[in-house]
């Protein structure tokens, strides 16, 4: 049986500690689907393909990693994605005490609805101050991002699209 899991994630944009976790993540899994959400409680910088886009190049200038899928998902649950491509475990990485309290409610209903399970990756100790909300405030701000995300990103949002 094929071990099939998702790192869902608003990827707005992704970060290095993002990276840090799906690369954990392929290695654990037999295929891993690394799924771009749309987050209602967050109003986003990026478009939906933008991100998918920073994704893929930002995946590829990292090493092979044929086991990976990138895709998009903004209609019904998560779970229903899962269950779609025969997923039986979400990977969520996790930063503090506060993201599990967070996440924890929510790997429960995805358990209870969908037998759905969550593990909790924790980033490697160098990424674990980064958010997604910092860089696109540094950025906003005109700072410099490059220590926290892949090149692709960087090189977009310092304007050489």
């Amino acid at each position: 049986m094929r071990r099939i899991a998702v790192v869902p994630g608003s990827f707005d944009p992704v970060t290095l500690g993002h990276l840090d976790v799906i690369e954990r993540a392929a290695g654990l899994f037999d295929e891993l689907h690394v799924l771009v959400v749309h987050n209602p409680d967050k109003s986003a910088l990026l478009p939906i393909a933008q991100r998918v886009s920073l994704l893929e190049r930002s995946i590829a200038d990292v090493g092979e990693h044929d086991n990976i899928v990138v895709a998009a998902w903004s209609v019904g649950l998560l779970v229903d994605y899962c269950t779609d491509v025969g997923a039986s475990v979400l990977v969520k990485g996790i930063r503090s005490q506060i993201d599990v309290a967070y996440e924890t409610p929510m790997a429960i209903v995805n358990r209870n609805l969908a037998g759905v399970e969550t593990i909790f990756l924790l980033p490697d100790p160098g990424h674990a101050h980064v958010s997604s909300s910092l860089v696109r405030q540094v950025a906003g701000l005109g700072g410099d991002v490059a220590p926290y995300v892949p090149n692709a990103v960087a090189d977009y949002l310092q304007g050489n699209r």
